[in-house]
């Protein structure tokens, strides 16, 4: 799989811009500022309908655009598909394959890629929903149709806290409770079962990936913490009765407090590091290691599904030290389509030379890459 074409109207810092790619490696070099990272950014909307950066679509549009687009030609197995995603602020995004109109879920997944960037430290350092959104973004990249599992749980989550909010100020009867917390539960169980899968397959391949970029530091754990039970059910029928217990259990508590205490919404990715937890335990490189180690199992995980994603490496090799780029490099050297972003040419490590873009504010340009003929 590669992307052919890169193209955005209005999207971030970018009036237009266009990018005709290869399989190979592309690196997109400027400035700090620029808007190299608004580019890479555009090809991992396209892939997960969301953003690394942000989580709202309205920070995507060009200030002073009514809405961006973002289109692509993807390659996979000698066949071109054509995706066009619209923007629009406060309204459902417009999805185009192939010049005919559909449903944005339907252009989910067709392009599948694995993003590392600086905001990756948060997988490690931040807080739960940064580990929550890292499993249901690869849960769309390896299955599409969890874009519409994920979307509907989110829909389902708004409804009912906006029911308990209005009941906790006296405002609303609770008398439809009991159908929102059956939504909830149904839509939940299967993300729920979905996610504790996919832990069950990242894990070791997050542990072995980390022995490979950090062979000095302790292992690490990698575990699902589901807030049902210390012990849940791992079907989606069972999953569903006890999040209808366990929602029954705390209601009060949940309309005292307005909020919904129950769901996946609550869990955790666990990550631990020898015999504590790694956030507040690991260094700033054992840090880096663990977050990198996370993608390496996505990229490596998604590949064993027989799909070779797009590498995406926004401004990294800077942060990492000389042997987590070497790994990293490595890596990179046998992906089928690797797009890159530095500051400096120096930054990108020999071997990566692959065709070059210079980025200025409002351009982006081929250049031919260091030592190598025009």
């Amino acid at each position: 799989m590669h992307l052919r074409r890169l193209a955005v109207a209005d999207f971030r810092s970018w009036e237009k811009a266009e990018l005709d790619l290869a399989p190979g490696i592309t690196v997109l070099v400027g400035a700090n500022g620029v808007g190299k990272t608004n580019l890479v950014e555009a090809a991992g909307y396209l892939a997960t309908l969301s953003s690394h950066r942000v989580a709202t679509d309205a920070p995507l549009i060009r200030r002073g655009a009514e809405h961006a687009v973002v289109r692509g030609i993807v390659v996979h197995h000698g066949r071109e598909l054509a995706l066009e995603l619209e923007i629009t602020a406060g309204r459902a995004n417009r999805a185009r394959l192939n010049r005919a109109p559909a449903k944005p879920r339907d252009v989910a997944g067709i392009l599948r890629t694995v993003l590392f960037a600086p905001e990756d430290l948060a997988l490690v350092r931040g807080d739960p929903g940064e580990r929550r959104r890292f499993l249901d973004d690869l849960l769309v990249a390896r299955v599409p149709r969890f874009a519409t599992v994920r979307a509907d749980y989110e829909r389902v989550l708004r409804q009912r806290s906006a029911l308990l909010k209005t009941a906790k100020a006296g405002r609303s009867d609770l008398s439809t409770l009991d159908v929102w917390d059956g939504h909830l539960a149904a839509q939940g169980a299967v993300l729920l079962a979905a996610r504790m899968d996919l832990v069950d397959e990242v894990a070791p391949r997050a542990v072995a990936a980390f022995a490979e970029v950090a062979p000095s530091s302790e292992p690490i754990g990698v575990a699902y913490r589901c807030g049902v039970a210390d012990d849940p059910p791992r079907t989606v029928a069972e999953l569903e009765q006890a999040l209808l217990e366990a929602m029954a259990q705390r209601r009060r508590q949940e309309i005292e407090r307005g909020v919904c205490l129950v769901g996946p919404h609550r869990d955790e990715l666990e990550l631990t590091l020898g015999d504590g937890p790694a956030k507040g335990y690991a260094s700033h490189g054992e840090s880096w290691a663990l977050a990198l180690a996370l993608r390496l199992a996505s990229y490596r995980l998604l590949q064993d599904d027989d799909v070779e994603p797009v590498l995406v490496l926004d401004d990294v090799f800077a942060e990492l030290d000389s042997r987590r780029r070497q790994a990293l490099a490595e890596v990179a050297a046998a992906a089928e389509q690797v797009l890159i972003t530095a500051a400096v040419d120096e930054d990108v490590p020999d071997g990566l030379n692959g065709v070059r873009f210079a980025v200025t504010r409002g351009s982006v340009e081929p250049v031919s890459a260091p030592g190598r003929p025009d």
